[in-house]
């Protein structure tokens, strides 16, 4: 739950697609009525102002300020092409900034669209837009400067990451063993054999270079994260997994993104990674909870919004598990979560929750462990970091206060004997090829869960990487 991860990172793109991360052009983002730029993040900026021109310096110059925050930004004129924009996306969240002079105009089009996150207002004419302004909630102030609207954008990109996390909720109903596989999450199933894979391989180097020169590609123009990626080809032996993760750069949100929308790709690239990330925690783990006089339980917490379909799906599946599939940050600061877990109740579209999480060491390995003195910036929030697919029950769910769109969630740390958990789990690994390994049965996992083009991915990877032709033909009749 850091707050140094809040900045987000480059689109998933190269070549003609790769000029369009900078300062994208309407005409090019949109083709056939889709969206055609792929991210690795999970927010991006639209900034819409009918005097943008890209040619002067000043304009180039509040680009490259935005960067600093939020890697993508896309330029519009036209309000009609914006909109447009925005109906069309999915899977990201959007911040604007939007002109004084359009903002009365597009602001009631565009306020009630869940894509859209948080609005700024960008003018030179400060008193005449705060009247206006107060009817909408997703506004979050009128600005003249684009310094201010950086800090402001800055907390906004940050919540977006707290909020976008991978979640499975399973109802446990009847005997959950005995449930079709296609009835189940597909991110809970894959997280769970992605990390069985992932602790098989022994990566090397060239994984590592391989992903810097990856991130070289989908950062160009981004001067601030080239040198972040120049510093992690450099140095990255010299600090800890944990170090780089909770280091301001765009490895945390790039992480979170691949997770949870099972971006097979991205997931093979930053392997070594999940790998090395989840083993120091783990060993931490150890350290930490070896013996009776640490085995004693306590309670993390953890803010963040949930979407009110979501919300109301946990509600329905009381008692039932909810599992995060992805690196968990959680804070042993009870006003810290309760902080983000505030901020996102003021957004129309969102509940926010305070998750209350009970954790008994005795009765668990599920590797997690307080990382004060091993993140990048001390101990600022009393930080508790879990492994990826951490499975919770849920427990009372209840309103906080008298804000209704605010709640507390009892969650309570699965134990190795939960035989919910553990019958569901075995079956899971029973049925997506325990015999086949590495990548070949990622790929085998994805068409198995009805994730055909994200096999293809992996197959295709597999197919570049293999110099054996004999070796080729399982692979070319996975892809047939």
């Amino acid at each position: 739950m850091s707050k140094s991860k809040s900045t987000a990172v480059a689109g998933k793109s190269s070549g003609a697609a790769k000029q369009k991360q900078a300062s994208a052009h309407p005409k090019d983002a949109l083709e056939g009525g889709r969206i055609n730029i792929q991210m690795v993040q999970n927010v991006l900026l639209i900034w819409l102002d009918s005097n943008i021109d890209e040619n002067s310096t000043d304009c180039r110059n509040t680009i490259t300020q935005l960067r600093r925050v939020v890697n993508t930004v896309m330029n519009f004129t036209d309000g009609e092409q914006c909109v447009e924009f925005l109906e069309n996306m999915n899977n990201e969240k959007a911040c604007m900034i939007i002109s004084g002079a359009l903002g009365q105009h597009i602001v009631p089009r565009v306020h009630s669209m869940s894509q859209v996150d948080s609005i700024f207002i960008f003018c030179s004419n400060k008193k005449h837009h705060e009247q206006w302004v107060k009817d909408w909630s997703k506004i979050k102030g009128v600005f003249t400067g684009i310094k201010p609207i950086c800090d402001a954008l800055k907390q906004a990109a940050q919540q977006c990451e707290q909020n976008a996390i991978s979640i499975s909720i399973l109802s446990t109903g009847g005997d959950i063993s005995k449930k079709n596989l296609d009835q189940l999450d597909p991110s809970f199933m894959y997280t769970q054999i992605m990390k069985e894979i992932l602790l098989t391989i022994e990566f090397e180097q060239q994984h590592i270079q391989e992903f810097i020169d990856y991130c070289r590609d989908v950062l160009t123009d981004n001067e601030d994260q080239l040198k972040n990626v120049d510093k992690l080809e450099k140095n990255y032996h010299d600090q800890t997994p944990i170090w780089w993760y909770t280091y301001e750069c765009f490895l945390y949100p790039m992480l979170n993104r691949a997770l949870r929308l099972m971006d097979a790709d991205l997931i093979i690239k930053l392997g070594f990674f999940i790998s090395d990330l989840h083993r120091q925690i783990e060993n931490l783990h150890k350290e930490q909870f070896d013996g009776s006089s640490s085995s004693k339980s306590f309670s993390v917490y953890r803010g963040q919004g949930m979407t009110k379909e979501q919300f109301e799906k946990m509600t329905t599946n009381k008692g039932g598990l909810l599992s995060f599939n992805c690196f968990l940050s959680t804070s042993r600061d009870h006003n810290v979560s309760f902080d983000f877990a505030q901020r996102t109740a003021t957004n129309p579209d969102m509940v926010g929750v305070l998750f209350v999480m009970t954790i008994d060491p005795a009765k668990s390995t599920t590797p997690f462990a307080s990382i004060i003195d091993v993140g990048c910036y001390g101990d600022q929030e009393a930080e508790v970091l879990f492994s990826m697919h951490t499975v919770f029950r849920i427990g009372d769910i209840t309103p906080t206060g008298e804000n209704h769109c605010l709640f507390r969630v009892e969650l309570t740390l699965t134990s190795d004997n939960d035989k919910d958990f553990r019958r569901l789990t075995d079956r899971i690994r029973e049925e997506t090829f325990p015999d086949s390994t590495g990548w070949y049965r990622s790929g085998l996992v994805l068409l198995k869960i009805g994730q055909p083009e994200k096999a293809q991915q992996v197959y295709e990877i597999l197919l570049k990487q293999e110099t054996d032709e004999s070796r080729k033909a399982p692979i070319y009749n996975q892809l047939g």
